[in-house]
């Protein structure tokens, strides 16, 4: 394949086991599942696949590490169907890295994961000499061991794999895990300095730079986002910061300081099926963006319209269409909201 104009997504290969439950349990209790599916997750499936589906013209490759089993062969024929996409990077090994997903009513979100072969990418799997790309996102930081492990040279491996494609002309975006232990600021912030664009969300901001965007009852606190932002900034992310969260995404045009948000996309009752996958499905929209030169102010737009569309599937890309499509479509949706 080409590299012109290609992205490589590389990092976790998942396959992402869905249960949708009446609601969650107390400890001991018993809950009922509702639905129950499974499909192709993790940063490299969602965003490839997004991609693949909202512009089929953009070549893309993933890399990573799938397992020797059943499920690294579903994600291997599930990403051969999407001729824009290039499996030929991904690497067979060890048993395939699964996720259980417990949504509640609402799309509130619970996961519990199987690191597998995930854990075995490492800084020897990345040769951008041999596979050079526009654009290069990775993820999840905090997801990979060896990637988050310490490197002789840096202070992470996701250290040196920036490093090396920054040096190779590659735009380096990168995408974290949100989760309950305190390793944002020794593993994740060292990678920022290393990197281009930054899409995160806001539980993840928090974990980063320590500042508490929300008071005790989840409000957004006056003035907390735009500090966030700017210290994410700081750590040394050289092109875009974006936040995306539930009411806006917020985003800083580093090289000349402006900060922005964009709101949401308001949605009707019941639009809703699940949130599995939005967070890819915002990076998509603004890599795209991207891609095409827009301004942040626009990918952030685009980028919200995007993530907005995929919450109307049970699965990370079930909903996922060109962008034109999605534009007309969340347009009407929009418009009948204004109309209830």
């Amino acid at each position: 394949m080409n590299n012109k104009g290609s992205v490589i997504f590389a990092g976790n290969l998942i396959v992402d086991r869905l249960k949708f439950v009446e609601a969650w349990p107390p400890e001991m209790g018993l809950t009922t599942i509702t639905r129950q599916m499974s499909g192709l997750g993790g940063l490299v499936c969602n965003c490839a696949i997004d991609m693949a589906k909202l512009a089929p013209e953009v070549p893309v490759k993933v890399l990573g590490m799938a397992g020797e089993d059943a499920l690294g062969d579903l994600i291997m024929d599930e990403l051969s169907k999407f001729p824009s996409i290039d499996t030929g990077l991904v690497t067979r090994a060890g048993e395939t890295s699964f996720t259980d997903v417990i949504t509640t009513p609402g799309g509130r979100r619970t996961f519990f994961q199987f690191r597998g072969a995930g854990a075995l990418l490492g800084p020897e799997h990345f040769d951008f000499a041999r596979c050079g790309a526009e654009i290069l996102h990775i993820g999840y930081i905090l997801l990979l061991d060896r990637l988050d492990g310490p490197d002789k040279d840096y202070p992470t491996g996701m250290c040196r794999v920036l490093d090396a494609a920054g040096k190779a002309g590659i735009l380096t975006s990168v995408d974290m895990v949100s989760e309950a232990a305190d390793r944002y600021r020794a593993v994740a912030a060292p990678a920022l300095a290393y990197t281009d664009i930054l899409t995160i969300n806001d539980t993840e901001a928090e974990g980063v730079t320590g500042i508490r965007i929300r008071d005790a009852e989840g409000r957004l606190l006056d003035g907390a986002l735009e500090a966030c932002v700017r210290a994410l900034a700081a750590l040394g992310v050289k092109k875009w910061v974006c936040v995306h969260m539930p009411e806006l995404a917020a985003g800083c045009d580093v090289a000349s300081g402006e900060y922005m948000t964009a709101k949401s996309i308001a949605l009707p009752e019941g639009f809703i099926k699940s949130s599995v996958g939005a967070g890819d499905a915002f990076a998509a929209g603004l890599l795209y963006a991207v891609r095409r030169g827009l301004t942040l102010a626009e990918a952030l737009a685009e980028a919200n319209i995007v993530a907005a569309y995929s919450l109307k599937g049970y699965g990370a890309n079930d909903s996922m269409a060109p962008l034109a499509e999605i534009k007309a479509k969340m347009a009407a949706e929009t418009e009948r909201v204004k109309g209830l």
